[in-house]
């Protein structure tokens, strides 16, 4: 059986993980990511598409003594240890979003100038260009990596209760359902992360920061251990940008997933808008033989702009992939809470049969796969590693399980039962209360045609820049 995990191709970086555990929805995250971040000796980096100071990591339970609100609880991690130093490197045009959105300047105003609070606005990168990797790196020990912004409206529960009061805005507003998805671990992997994290800080202010020594242990003392001394691949896209070249080891990846499943393919995304990724999930399900391939998106895109352009595209893939399933395999969802209101997606997840996990921030757009800084970290179990295989469908389970208001265990007999993913997934759904709903199908109008054609706000590449299949691709999956 042939690995997708190749250096320079596929990702960027292997490395060992003593520890990992996949931590679902920001309720968790964020807890366990304050409790790792008390720990922290000699440093703190924190890198991402946005930030809120004004959010609380644990809403209504904080027994500790320490502040709630993220803005404050920084400042006194700093306060009590002289020797920590803690650097944020927030998007540069997210600031815009912080500043209309009412959050206090303060904090940013001087952790602008800050020595021990640092942060710095990121502008290294093409024009109207995201960068959207969410990066947390305690002491080079410990690291996250996945899809979760420690901002306004991503905390929930796995519940998705509605009307949740813990889920409000600082400003009290309510906020709808949130799903989404985060990794931790420890090890020689968390280390490469944190020299990923120093070439962001590198790049967008000039500063060299040296790899820390502490000899600490930031693993938070109630989070569980998934997977234990695994090979983790870690996979980037970086846009070309003044002489960095373009990296697309996240794009490789998928294809390589994607080309890889044997008998089920299991993806969670924000969007699903990228054309190259639909032709390459048509071209599987023409195969008779090819897998079963479930996609849990949103119902629908968040903001007007943002929903006619990646809704209308959803469509059209939607029709393209469609077209091309003659055997019935293929299914596009969205979530929805007891009360029947939709959870918004956000997870970036791909899961490959029992052999392959990936998350991060890249979801199936234009943009994550060539456009925006992003990072995921991919598992690969291998063939004389059941444990890992076994902990990679208990993951995917636990995910549907979710969804579906269902144990893991529930979902692993229904799959057993039924010999198939799709239709343990439809026997597992309820008419009422939390299940699984069919993304609709819908004409599209010729404005939203237009849209989805166009790739102004979903752009490729950066101007100038020609796609390039991947050599791993023509190598290793070429196919008659």
């Amino acid at each position: 059986m042939q690995t997708i995990l190749a250096e320079g191709e596929t990702c960027w970086r292997t490395a060992r993980a003593d520890r990992l555990s996949v931590i679902v929805d920001a309720e968790a995250f964020f807890r366990h990511a304050r409790t790792a971040m008390m720990k922290a000796k000699r440093s703190i980096v924190l890198i991402g598409w946005d930030f809120d100071t004004r959010i609380d990591l644990v809403p209504g339970k904080s027994t500790d003594g320490s502040p709630d609100k993220l803005g404050r609880f920084f400042n006194w991690l700093a306060k009590r240890n002289d020797a920590l130093n803690i650097r944020i490197l927030k998007w540069d045009m997210g600031l815009f979003a912080s500043l209309v959105r009412g959050e206090t300047p303060v904090y940013m105003l001087g952790w602008l100038f800050s020595d021990r609070v640092s942060l710095k606005l990121d502008s290294a990168h093409p024009a109207m260009s995201a960068h959207h990797m969410k990066l947390l790196v305690i002491d080079d020990a410990v690291a996250f990596c996945g899809g979760i912004d420690m901002t306004v409206g991503r905390w929930d529960t796995t519940d998705h209760i509605e009307k949740d009061k813990r889920r409000r805005s600082p400003l009290g507003f309510p906020q709808d359902p949130w799903h989404d998805a985060t990794t931790c671990f420890s090890g020689e992997a968390a280390a490469a992360l944190a020299e990923l994290a120093r070439s962001r800080w590198q790049e967008a202010t000039w500063e060299t920061l040296e790899p820390v020594e502490s000899g600490s242990d930031a693993w938070p003392d109630d989070l569980a251990v998934g997977f234990r001394d695994i090979d983790l691949g870690i996979a980037r896209t970086l846009p070309q940008y003044d002489e960095r070249q373009q990296v697309v080891e996240i794009e490789t990846a998928t294809l390589a997933i994607i080309a890889a499943a044997q008998k089920t393919l299991y993806i969670e995304s924000q969007y699903f808008a990228s054309r190259r990724i639909a032709e390459a999930l048509a071209g599987r399900l023409a195969e008779p033989e090819g897998p079963e391939i479930v996609v849990i998106n949103p119902e629908g895109a968040n903001g007007w702009l943002e929903a006619q352009v990646m809704d209308s595209a959803r469509i059209r893939l939607m029709k393209l992939v469609r077209d091309a399933d003659g055997f019935d395999r293929f299914r596009i969802l969205y979530p929805v809470n007891d009360a029947g209101t939709p959870i918004y997606v956000h997870a970036k997840i791909m899961i490959a049969d029992d052999r392959i996990l990936k998350l991060g921030s890249a979801n199936l757009n234009n943009r994550s796969m060539g456009y925006d800084t992003e990072c995921d970290v991919l598992i690969e179990a291998p063939e004389n590693r059941p444990e890992t295989a076994q902990t990679i469908l208990a993951c995917r389970n636990a995910l549907i399980g979710e969804h579906l208001g269902r144990t893991e265990h529930e979902v692993a007999a229904a799959i057993t039962e039924h010999g198939s993913l799709i239709k343990a997934i439809e026997g597992l759904t309820a008419e009422t209360g939390r299940r699984l709903v069919p993304v609709v199908m819908r004409e599209l109008t010729t404005a939203e045609e237009l849209m989805a054609e166009s790739d102004i706000a979903d752009p490729e590449r950066p101007a100038g820049v020609k796609y390039k299949t991947a050599k791993f691709l023509k190598r290793r999956f070429r196919r008659p």
